[in-house]
């Protein structure tokens, strides 16, 4: 049975951002409306949104919450996915994912590299955790528009393969 306002079909999503400094209130968090905005545009309820530092365990924690206790069928992150010794978004994704799914990365690097050569740098992850894709993105406004353009036609098809639905949507 599904919740009351939440699409038929599945579509119902987390974001979970992870930063020190908008958890801590020094910044403002722009992108989980963004994140929200997107997926609502493209045919997602967001059930549910987190802000959280840059705590491996803490991220893993949320991420394990927002597959098995809240049963979301996609599960967003922004930020955590540089080089810097606190990123460690990937870290987390890695350690709850069952299934790597390592094609979305690679095309959300690919396709964003063309304007911005720095998005090889990104170390993104993405994977499955039971019947939950798990998709990291970048912090920035920018690469997030720039990646959910080149993930939002591939997720209702990845979400029905998910779902353990044939390649003809059966």
């Amino acid at each position: 049975m599904r919740q009351a306002g939440l699409p038929a079909d599945g579509l119902v999503a987390g974001i979970v951002t992870v930063s020190d400094s908008r958890s801590l209130g020094k910044r403002a968090d722009t992108a989980t409306g963004l994140i929200q905005k997107i997926l609502e545009k493209a045919g997602f309820a967001v059930a549910q949104t987190a802000l959280i530092p840059d705590e491996r365990r803490r991220i893993e924690k949320c991420l394990i919450d927002f597959s098995d206790r809240l049963k979301l069928a996609l599960v967003v992150t922004t930020g955590g996915t540089g080089l810097g010794p606190r990123d460690v978004t990937p870290e987390a994704t890695w350690a709850v994912v069952n299934r790597p799914i390592p094609g979305l990365p690679e095309a959300m690097r690919v396709e964003t590299a063309r304007r911005n050569p720095k998005a090889w740098l990104s170390r993104a992850a993405a994977g499955q955790r039971g019947k939950t894709l798990i998709v990291n993105l970048p912090g920035s406004p920018r690469g997030v528009r720039e990646c959910l353009k080149v993930l939002l036609p591939l997720l209702p098809h990845a979400l029905q393969m998910v779902e353990g639905k044939s390649h003809d949507g059966q």
